[in-house]
């Protein structure tokens, strides 16, 4: 069996700094964290190691299941603050991976709070009372006009019903953040699997997922539109739906590392 362990670096909040990747991120304290591909002290955030099931259901194509297994453990760290979570499911709608990092990486440099490392300065997102604040020119001088509903009515929402959200189980809490508007099931089910890493709850039907399941196992015919994919999906993972669903995506982030190169 396979000793390799993968980090993944598929939140657009990290940064290369030249000498390490590095992530800014705000914590329920108000202060800002900052996230490294190591372990911080025993007093900081701390990151979650993922192992595969010992065997993957047999309904899964044998090239998936291989796939997923290749990749040894998965360490990945869950957002800190919910606000974060929410966020950055926000920003990642409707755009393609490249896009939405680089507006997250836009937005946290022009509105975040700053945190100083031994290798420069890094910002986590603005605070919700920061972007509560913005106006619509501030978004569009960004090129974010079209996130500004969205991430201004989630802020309201956040400094209103942050307190009870936080007492609902993973599952309720996909189910109310639906109530926010321009907030779906793609965005709070995105958002509560990166804060909580219950990956049962991310949208399986996710482009990511799709693409990377092809790819990993081009010989089967997976179906094409969303809603077919999600009812396949569900039926070869069966009670591995989370493991699958974040292996797949382990996985689809280290080829496309590995296809980029150095």
């Amino acid at each position: 069996m396979t000793t390799m362990t993968y980090l993944m670096r598929d939140h657009p909040g990290w940064d290369n700094t030249g000498n390490a990747w590095l992530r800014a991120a705000n914590t329920p304290t108000g202060s800002v964290a900052v996230l490294t591909a190591t372990e911080p002290s025993k007093r900081g955030p701390v990151m979650d190691t993922f192992h595969a099931p010992a065997q993957w259901p047999d309904t899964m194509p044998a090239a998936l299941a291989d796939a997923l297994t290749s990749i040894g453990a998965v360490r990945r760290w869950a957002s800190p603050s919910l606000w974060d979570a929410i966020a950055t499911a926000i920003i990642r709608q409707v755009i393609r991976a490249d896009q939405a990092r680089l507006q997250h990486q836009r937005f946290r440099r022009q509105h975040g709070p700053a945190v100083s490392t031994s290798t420069g300065t890094l910002h986590a997102l603005p605070r919700p009372e920061t972007v509560a604040a913005l106006q619509r020119e501030d978004f569009q001088q960004l090129g974010m006009a079209f996130k500004a509903d969205a991430l201004g009515n989630a802020a309201a929402a956040y400094l209103d019903q942050h307190t009870k959200w936080l007492e609902l189980t993973p599952l309720r809490l996909v189910e109310e953040l639906q109530t926010v508007p321009r907030i779906g099931p793609w965005t709070a089910g995105a958002a509560v699997a990166d804060f909580t890493h219950d990956w049962t709850l991310y949208p399986h039907s996710d482009l990511a997922v799709r693409t990377w399941a092809q790819i990993a196992a081009p010989d089967v015919d997976w179906p094409t539109t969303e809603r077919d994919f999600a009812e396949r999906w569900r039926e070869i993972t069966g009670h591995h739906l989370g493991p699958a669903t974040l292996f797949t995506l382990a996985w689809g982030a280290r080829h496309a590392e590995q296809q980029s190169g150095p």
